[in-house]
């Protein structure tokens, strides 16, 4: 029954979004004669490359295969929205299509990141590069406003940054786990330029990320906490919340939630690692783990899983989840 109701409500939308459409929108000559609002049947069928009978049947919800590349040539054929289309194959009860990544976070998404303190938060994209965070992630990790913006990266900052090794407490386990996450949640994004200079970058760089690349190992962004030695508020526990920004495809924000009392009486502290500045009027930061506690942060600390550990998961934009590394 739930089957059949879903095969008349995909030939429902087909109907309405065919009777919208008119000829001379869609490119069609109208001619003398015409009752039929919008387009008609035969003519949808032609510009999505099928037979009369099949179209005609999947609007009177016949029981029939529909492939992802009919719903794909049936979308563009009727002009179907990025919204529509997405609905369109919800209906046909196939997997959503990948959303492209867009132009990144708004204003308001630094907002919601701010208004989140003393919680460490930051927001990642696509290709896991760091592209807002608090003051509280800052602490955490050091101000990742001070590197290089191609070092603003999970998988850089795991993998290069010789502090997190210190900072993280499971360092391996949770950079291999992180390798496996981004592998599954980057899965669209072969070809990227950017996508293609992180991994080869990495690669090169690497030997623990070149043999767990090569592994082909794959994995979802899961529930978890995470310790770190902080070197100058000590032991951290935080569970990490992950949420997808509906209206910044590719976006995903993580919130560090302290574990436990210990933690949430730190965090002011953690927050006053990002307070003041040195005699050049740099902001100085938590600094590298072991390293001269007056020093200026040249970079993330040991990126938090949430900022560093736990990266995105390829979740979808429903998704919500707790862990750090490995995000995604």
């Amino acid at each position: 029954m739930a089957d059949l109701q879903r095969r008349r409500s995909l030939g429902e939308f087909l109907r309405s979004r065919r009777e919208r459409l008119t000829p001379q929108k869609a490119g069609i000559l109208a001619g003398p004669r015409r009752r039929t609002p919008g387009l008609r049947r035969e003519e949808v069928a032609q510009l999505s490359g099928v037979s009369v009978t099949w179209y005609t049947w999947l609007e009177q919800a016949r029981d029939i295969t529909v492939s992802r590349q009919v719903l794909t040539s049936l979308a563009r054929a009727l002009m179907l929205s990025s919204v529509e289309r997405r609905h369109l194959f919800a209906l046909a009860g196939e997997p959503l299509p990948e959303r492209p990544p867009g132009p990144g976070p708004g204003p308001a998404l630094q907002r919601l990141v701010d208004a989140l303190e003393p919680n460490p938060a930051y927001l990642l994209d696509a290709n896991w590069d760091l592209v807002g965070w608090n003051r509280a992630e800052a602490g955490l990790i050091g101000d990742p406003g001070q590197l290089e913006p191609a070092e603003r990266n999970l998988l850089w900052l795991v993998f290069m940054d010789p502090a997190m090794r210190s900072l993280l407490t499971d360092w391996a386990g949770q950079a291999q786990n992180l390798v496996a996450q981004f592998r599954a949640d980057a899965r669209q994004r072969s070809g990227d330029p950017r996508y293609e200079q992180l991994t080869g970058g990495l690669r090169e760089a690497s030997e623990e990320f070149r043999a767990w690349w090569a592994a082909h190992d794959i994995a979802d962004f899961g529930s978890s906490r995470r310790t770190f030695r902080h070197p100058r508020a000590g032991a951290l526990t935080f569970d990490y919340v992950k949420l997808a920004a509906l209206d910044a495809p590719g976006i995903k924000l993580f919130a560090c939630m302290p574990a436990d009392a210990a933690t949430t009486r730190k965090l002011p502290a953690l927050m006053e690692c990002t307070v003041g500045a040195d005699a050049d009027g740099a902001a100085v930061g938590p600094g590298p783990v072991g390293a001269d506690p007056g020093g200026v942060a040249d970079g993330p600390v040991g990126a938090d899983p949430g900022g560093v550990a736990d990266g995105p998961s390829g979740a979808d934009p429903d998704e919500t989840a707790v862990g750090p590394v490995g995000a995604r």
